[in-house]
């Protein structure tokens, strides 16, 4: 192994994550084993096995040490990092892409998975106002791929939470918003993703903080993800991913029913439409 490199074109942190296995298992160390000499816990170690996880620089120094695998983390640990997106949603984005379940709470836009091209376009062009056409034409076509996980019929499970100011954001043109509720409506109505909306009527509520994304596995402990403006988290702590789900799961206690956020999604999508909210 030592003398072959990862090729970077075909999922090299899920590849890299396959080699560490194979190397740590060939050693006849547990993940808790080799987590132990890094200062990180057995469930991190499977998170870097199963792709989760992005393996940095000093961490494969590390490993290339203690599994005696002759440098190839560490020369392969760059491709592994490479990323077509911004630096604090990286880890979350690869992440997402191998959840078995997907949990999210948006309070001011529509969520990157489901917007369409004319809504994303107004997004970034809305945060890059002075941006070049090209940089954002690659921002919308990296959100756009993301959106790829809803082909398949049934996997991710994709269950969202809105909140009514998503809904309500028209900006100048308020038929990009109506084509952007509508997209969720047919995902709704052809029974791929969930949809709840927190009413303003819900008051205060648990996540006033901002947004979370809560992601589970088939084969690596649950993640959630906190963001604000330019700065994301990945928690992979226990205790933190609870908290995160308990504030979910109060939301949705707090949110309309599926059947009763669709009624309003169509019923404002019908105004926008109209241009009554212009």
């Amino acid at each position: 192994m030592a003398g072959k490199n990862l090729d970077p074109s075909s999922s090299p942190r899920a590849l890299l994550g396959a080699e560490l296995r194979v190397a740590r298992e060939r050693a006849g160390l547990s993940q808790a084993e080799l987590g132990e000499p890094l200062f990180v816990s057995g469930s991190f170690v499977g998170q870097l096995e199963a792709g989760t996880r992005r393996m940095h620089l000093e961490l494969a120094r590390q490993i290339d040490d203690i599994l005696d695998t002759g440098g190839f983390f560490t020369r392969n640990c760059g491709a592994a990092a490479k990323s077509k997106y911004p630096d604090h949603f990286a880890a979350a984005a690869e992440a997402e892409a191998l959840a078995t379940a997907i949990r999210e709470y948006a309070p001011l836009i529509i969520p990157g998975l489901l917007q369409t091209e004319a809504y994303a376009r107004e997004v970034f062009r809305a945060g890059h106002p002075t941006a070049p056409e090209e940089q954002i034409n690659e921002l919308i076509t990296n959100r756009l791929a993301r959106a790829a996980l809803l082909t398949d019929p049934t996997t991710p499970l994709l269950w969202c939470v809105l909140d009514e100011a998503v809904l309500r954001r028209a900006g100048d043109h308020p038929d990009v918003l109506a084509e952007a509720l509508r997209h969720i409506a047919a995902l709704i109505r052809s029974h791929r993703i969930i949809v709840q909306v927190l009413p303003f009527s819900a008051g205060l509520h648990a996540a006033m903080g901002g947004a979370i994304k809560l992601m589970a596995f088939e084969d690596a402990p649950p993640l959630s993800y906190a963001e604000g403006m330019g700065t994301g988290l990945l928690f992979d702590d226990p205790a933190t991913v609870t908290h995160h789900t308990l504030t979910y799961d109060l939301l949705t206690a707090n949110a309309l029913s599926p059947r009763n956020s669709l009624a309003l999604i169509e019923s404002l999508a019908e105004d926008y439409a109209h241009d009554e909210h212009a």
